[in-house]
Formats: C-alpha cells, sequence, structure tokens
C-alpha cells in the first residue's frame, strides 16, 4: 500500500470511530463571527508575545499542522485568507487538544474558539479553547501543487489550483471588479440592464458558428446565443428604452486559443440617439475607468506590448493599415493578388473565396502591428452587415474597434436602422451561407420587420471578457473558474494515440 493509499484508509478508520462516538463528521452548520482578514488588519499593531482577553470565533481549512507534544501550531485559511491557531497545553482543555492531535488532519474544515494572541515570533493567532470537526477530508492535499506543469490537471482540479495558489484567487476577485466596475459605471449613466434569450431560433447579432441543439416540448431546432442579445437590445431600443445593456454568456463553435473560448461572459450596450463618436468618447472614459479600478494604473504591459490608456487614443483607418503594414488596396486590388500577399505573409485562408473574407484576413495580420489604445474605423459594408453606413463614402461603415496591444477588445457602430439596406445585407449574408460560410448571418425576419415599425438612431458596443484577461496579460483559458475540458477518459485516450504516433 502506498503513502496516499495508507493516508486515505487512515482517515476512513477516524470516520468511522467519529460516528462510533456519535460525533457526525459533516455536520450541518457552524456560526462563524470571525474572518482571517479582519483579525488581521485589527490586531496588527499588537505586541509581540502578548495575549489578550478578545474572544473570536473563526472557520476553516486547516492547511498546515505542527505538532510538537505540549504545543500544536496549525494555519487555518477560510474565504478571506490565512491565521495560525496554537493549541497549547494547559490553555487548551485536555479533551479538545486529544481530539485535535487524534483526529484533525490537514485539509479538514474545522471551526475554533479561543483568544487573541501574538506569538514571540510576531505571528498573530488564535489560542484555543474549543475546536469542532466541520468536514473530514479524505484525500491529502498536495505537497506541491504550486508550479504544475500539467495545464489540463490543474484545469481539471481548479478547486486545488485556487486552494493551493492565492494568485489564482486573486485573478477572480479581481475578474468580479472588472464586470462589477462596468456594471456600475453604465447604471450611473442612466443604462438599464435587462435579460435577452439565451436559446434562438435564428442566431443573430454577430458572425460565428453557433452550436445547435433541439428543444422537445417544440419539437424545433434552436441556437446557443452568438451575440449579448444584439437584434434584442435593439428592438428595445424600437420600443422606447433610451439605454439598455446586458452581461451574460454567450456561445461560439470554433477553436480555442491564448483570445477564444467556445462560452465566455460578454457585455453589450446600446444607446439611442448617439452615434459611434458618441460611443468611442463613453467607451474610452469606461475602459479607463475599469483599468484605474482593477490594475490601479493607466499604464500595463501585455503580451509584449506596453500599453498606456492615459495618452491620446489613435483613430486607425482600415484601408491606410492594410495598405500600409502589406502594400494591398482593398479597393482595387483583386482577389488573385490578394491571396499572393496572404501566401508571402504565411497567412492562412483555407476554403476562404469570398474577397472581404479574404481582406479581413488580411487585416488581422496588419492589426499585430497596432500597440494602441485606439479605435479602427472605416471598415468595408460587406464585412459588418449591422452597421450604418458612412454618408460621407457608402463604401464603409460608421463602425468604432477598440484596439490594444494588437488586438481587438471591443466592437461597436452606429447601428443600422434602415430596414431595406438591413435586408438587402441579410440576403448577402444568406447566400455566403449557401456557398458554405458557416459565420455569414442569418436572414432575421423578425429583426427586419421591427426596423419597418422604425427604430431611432442608436449606438451599440460589446466587449468580452478577453480585455480582463489582458490587462492582468494571462491567457484567457486561465481566465475562467471552470474551463471546458474533454472528459478525462476520452483525454486519457486521445494521449494514448498521440504517443503511439
Amino acid at each position: 500500500m502506498g503513502r496516499e493509499e495508507q493516508i486515505i484508509d487512515s482517515r476512513l478508520k477516524k470516520i468511522s470511530e467519529l460516528k462510533k462516538l456519535g460525533i457526525n463528521p459533516y455536520p450541518s452548520k457552524y456560526d462563524v463571527k470571525n474572518y482571517a482578514s479582519e483579525l488581521q488588519e485589527k490586531y496588527k499593531k499588537l505586541k509581540n508575545d502578548s495575549n489578550t482577553k478578545n474572544k473570536v470565533n473563526v472557520a476553516g481549512r486547516v492547511m498546515i499542522i505542527r505538532d510538537m507534544g505540549k504545543i500544536a501550531f496549525s494555519t487555518l485559511q477560510d474565504s478571506t485568507g490565512k491565521i495560525q491557531f496554537v493549541l497549547r497545553d494547559g490553555d487548551t482543555g485536555k479533551k479538545d487538544f486529544e481530539f485535535f492531535k487524534k483526529f484533525i488532519d490537514a485539509g479538514d474544515f474545522v471551526g475554533v474558539e479561543g483568544l487573541i494572541i501574538k506569538t514571540q515570533r510576531g505571528e498573530l493567532s488564535i489560542l484555543v479553547k474549543k475546536i469542532e470537526l466541520l468536514s473530514k477530508s479524505i484525500f491529502p492535499l498536495p505537497e506541491k501543487w504550486h508550479g504544475l506543469q500539467d495545464e489540463e490537471e490543474k484545469f481539471r482540479k481548479r478547486y486545488l489550483d485556487i486552494l493551493m495558489n492565492s494568485d489564482v484567487k486573486e485573478i477572480f476577485l479581481k475578474k468580479q471588479k472588472f464586470w462589477q466596475t462596468i456594471r456600475n459605471f453604465l447604471n450611473e449613466r442612466g443604462f438599464l440592464e435587462v435579460e435577452t434569450p439565451v436559446l434562438e431560433t435564428s442566431a443573430g447579432g454577430a458572425s460565428a458558428t453557433p452550436f445547435k441543439t433541439h428543444m422537445n416540448a417544440l419539437d424545433i431546432d434552436l441556437f446557443l446565443r452568438i451575440s449579448m442579445g444584439e437584434l434584442w437590445q435593439k428592438k428595445l431600443m424600437a420600443a422606447g428604452f433610451g439605454k439598455t445593456f446586458e452581461i451574460g454568456r454567450q456561445f461560439r463553435n470554433e477553436g480555442i486559443d491564448m483570445e477564444h473560448l467556445q462560452d465566455y461572459t460578454q457585455m453589450e450596450f446600446y444607446w439611442s440617439y448617439a452615434d459611434y463618436n458618441d460611443g468611442m468618447k463613453l467607451v474610452e472614459e469606461m475602459y479607463k475607468k475599469v483599468a484605474r479600478e482593477v490594475i490601479g494604473t493607466l499604464k500595463f504591459e501585455t503580451h509584449e506590448y506596453k500599453i498606456d490608456f492615459g495618452k491620446k487614443w489613435e483613430l486607425y483607418d482600415y484601408q491606410t493599415v492594410i495598405k500600409k503594414y502589406s502594400g494591398i488596396d482593398i479597393y482595387k486590388d483583386s482577389e488573385f493578388k490578394i491571396k499572393e500577399k496572404l501566401d508571402e505573409l504565411n497567412v492562412d485562408y483555407l476554403n476562404v473565396e469570398d474577397k472581404w473574407k479574404l481582406i479581413d484576413n488580411l487585416w488581422k495580420y496588419c492589426r499585430k502591428k497596432l500597440a494602441g489604445p485606439g479605435f479602427l474605423i472605416n471598415q468595408p459594408v460587406e464585412i459588418t452587415p449591422l452597421a450604418k453606413r458612412n454618408e460621407k463614402d457608402n463604401r464603409k461603415v460608421e463602425q468604432f474597434q477598440v484596439i490594444i496591444a494588437g488586438t481587438e477588445m471591443g466592437n461597436g457602430y452606429s447601428e443600422l436602422n434602415d430596414p431595406l439596406d438591413q435586408e438587402e445585407r441579410f440576403k448577402r449574408q444568406m447566400e455566403l451561407k449557401k456557398k458554405g460560410d458557416s459565420e455569414a448571418q442569418n436572414h432575421d425576419k423578425g429583426f427586419v420587420e421591427a426596423l419597418k415599425y422604425g427604430m431611432p438612431p442608436t449606438c451599440g458596443f460589446g466587449v468580452s471578457e478577453r480585455l480582463f484577461s489582458y490587462m492582468i496579460n494571462r491567457p484567457i483559458r486561465e481566465c475562467v473558474l471552470f474551463p471546458l475540458l474533454r472528459p478525462e477518459e476520452k483525454e486519457k485516450k486521445n494521449g494514448e494515440l498521440n504517443s503511439k504516433k
């Protein structure tokens, strides 16, 4: 029997013995009165080797045990931080001391009552008067989880990754602040938070491949939404709402890489009687607010780019940027010449025949040359089927994309509210879909009908959690509590096949 098996066997025996003694190793409740971080802050000025008469009560997981005979030290970790507790012969009751030594292991959840003290070495501690077992662990905690190289294992046992690494936990505390700051920012400016359907009969509002499912009750096929209720929120503009936003999950059946996931959190807002110029001003203000609140600065480094939100934000012209970094004139050069350039730059365009899709691939190459922060403007109408045409040049649309560290960090535009133009663009999208473009948008007749009743001039904008991942300079997968993984059995089988190759 290996060491781990011995530990598990020993703990199972302890559980059995506790039950025989009439002690429930998994009680339902414990009355917590104090928390580790609160106590650390309140008593940080307490002198070394000082005892107090201040009674406290905490609960959490036992992380470390050092049994030195007549005295035992242990570290308790709760949701806010860590604090040491001490059991000492003569100060801790004999019954509780013996219970601790016999039944408590690292990994167990316990409730501790005692007095606040500071050890000779300056460690704030709780001198235990009473200890209760709240949850008996069976598996031992890993000894060297930090720095584990197997990324799949870290994600599969994410609870251990968070438990053993405070910096991982800190990511998700910052992420909560990221979304709450955006929510507060919009609420303060009169935007109404709304909820729109996750299941749709037609996946609209973006160019992406949707997940398909079936609803038994109505016997219809449905799609998981690929946008944060874009077409629904624009219907709310037609209904008379002035400002709306939604924060939620959306789903795209695409690849996994440093920037992309299949399901992720997105925010979209819609603002009636505003255009893309208004949107750019609001978004710049919002991003600066988020940076100050989440990372405490407007300057940061990410993915080998140095970013300063405090400097003047650039305006990048789509046609000019592509011409500068590739030599291609998107309105004059042929598809053949564009393909030649893509080949020269080693940019993949497999199975892409539509000219504007080829140009979009070329743009994504050129985009990496731009550090930002800035806004990309004047995109071709063929690439953005939901944006209003630019009155000065009908080949282009009133769109703005936030560019930071060579990638897109938000997308918005003056929304197209001309129903006849919208209908024609949807028809073109359907032609692309027939040719095999899985990302082409559906012809949403219900949305066109709403536009025919009338929708006011509107600015819409969306940003995903990719922005957060770049702000803290982490791959987006690390910024998700429980990223999607293959079932463990399938992962093992896949690994075996790869090893045979």
